[in-house]
């Protein structure tokens, strides 16, 4: 896979969010579109970068990242 990625503005950085797809809820710490292939065709993917309470970061798609405490509105 190659290594290309861009960081992508998003309303909720740097504030609480959920992933509706675990549940599990942190600190939206960034936003890439990242080269998810480990192919020789790129596959482009909008990955959020969320930090636990653990400070362990992980990621969900983009489309799964809502304010927390809030399960209907999405950004």
């Amino acid at each position: 896979m190659s290594e290309q990625y861009e960081y992508v503005p998003h309303l909720l950085l740097r504030r609480r969010v959920r992933d509706i797809a675990s549940g599990a809820e942190g600190e939206l710490m960034a936003v890439i579109n990242e080269n998810v292939s480990d192919t020789g065709l790129a596959c482009w993917m909008e990955l959020a970068y969320i930090r636990g309470a653990s400070g362990r970061e992980f990621t969900t798609s983009v489309a799964n990242v809502v304010p927390a405490g809030d399960g209907h509105a999405r950004l």
